[in-house]
């Protein structure tokens, strides 16, 4: 009796990827006759935005951890290539699974290609238009050369047929990020964060800010910041600030006043941060994955910027778009703390399984018989 093989390599660098590696390794574990090897870049390397992910999400250890740590985006990607490069090498997968869109999806991609190694993107087809934005180069550029493109949103579907990538090589498949959170929302509910933050339930705000178009300027900065503390006055804002905006909060002069409104706190691991989004009532955000994780969680998003990769969340009502201007800020803001509240949707395949699908696709694609 025949049996099938595969071999699969996945590479996980910054936060966000560590959320959408999870339920691949849990999926991927499940399967029989898969060899799954987790590289590590090392892109992020706080403890809290790194390590700790590997433990509370129940993620294997890296089979290889390159260690590239902070850099400029040349050189980090190059450090990355380079470390890569020798693995592929040496011990070459079946296929090399990337995800999202930070520097380590692109500079592993290339290299695995050019290896002649075929590349599944995970979260692929996401477009904000916005060639400013290093990860909208990360996002077109992956899949241009990936093999297998496995999709979240309809809008994915639509921007890979409209740049001609023929769909036997795209699947819609639902989000990675949603399979962890379904997973985990239990234990979140469970957590004590907003206890040791110092707050209650439904009594205050989120905000997390760290894109270069919002903290880089200072002018920018200060808009934002202005807007942030009179929605501080009339409704608390928890704030664990990323430590690049620290940085340039710092250098504008600007201070978080717990007598302002403002609360602080050193970034959350991911349980307890769910736990603090679900509890919230208004997030303010200029990240991406918190823009869907909130759909789950049905708190309204307000996000800070002029476009967005994931237009279903707004499609759906949970998320607005707001750019970096005080008054639209303040007046969305406004809107919903008046009450101006939504109803949660999932939207279609957000139902814990796509990793599932996924791994079924990999060993029906790249699995050898035996």
């Amino acid at each position: 009796m025949s049996a099938s093989t595969l071999d699969v390599i996945s590479v996980a660098g910054a936060r966000p990827n560590f959320m959408k590696i999870a339920p691949m390794a849990h999926a991927l574990a499940a399967k029989e006759g898969v060899r799954h090897r987790i590289v590590h870049t090392g892109q992020h390397y706080d403890k809290n935005m790194s390590d700790t992910f590997f433990t509370e999400l129940g993620i294997p250890e890296p089979w290889k951890n390159l260690g590239v740590g902070s850099a400029s985006h040349a050189k980090q990607t190059a450090e990355i290539m380079v470390g890569f490069e020798e693995i592929i090498a040496t011990d070459p997968p079946d296929v090399v699974m990337v995800v999202g869109d930070v520097n380590s999806t692109i500079a592993c991609a290339l290299v695995a290609v050019k290896a002649h190694v075929p590349v599944a993107h995970v979260e692929a087809g996401l477009r904000s238009f916005d060639m400013r934005m290093p990860e909208e180069i990360n996002r077109v550029l992956t899949d241009r050369i990936s093999d297998s493109l496995f999709v979240t949103e309809p809008s994915g579907m639509a921007n890979l047929a409209a740049e001609g990538v023929s769909t036997d090589r795209t699947w819609m498949v639902g989000n990675v990020m949603i399979d962890t959170l379904l997973a985990h929302l239990d234990r979140a509910r469970a957590s004590d964060a907003l206890h040791r933050i110092g707050v209650a339930e439904k009594s205050y705000g989120v905000v997390t800010l760290h894109r270069p178009s919002n903290v880089d300027d200072p002018a920018t900065l200060r808009g934002i910041f202005g807007a942030l503390e009179e929605i501080a006055g009339r409704c608390p804002l928890v704030f664990p600030v990323h430590p690049r905006t620290a940085s340039r909060m710092e250098a504008a002069g600007l201070r978080l006043d717990p007598e302002r409104g403002f609360v602080t706190c050193d970034p959350l691991g991911y349980v307890d941060f769910l736990r603090v989004m679900e509890s919230a009532k208004i997030i303010l955000t200029d990240s991406g994955g918190i823009q869907e994780e909130a759909c789950l969680l049905g708190t309204p998003v307000l996000t800070m910027r002029e476009n967005t990769e994931r237009p279903i969340t707004i499609d759906i009502g949970m998320n607005q778009l707001v750019g970096s201007d005080p008054d639209a800020i303040l007046r969305a803001a406004t809107g919903i703390l008046d009450g101006d509240r939504v109803t949660p949707a999932a939207p279609d395949l957000w139902d814990g399984k796509a990793a599932e699908r996924i791994a079924d696709i990999l060993v029906q694609r790249y699995g050898r018989t035996v």
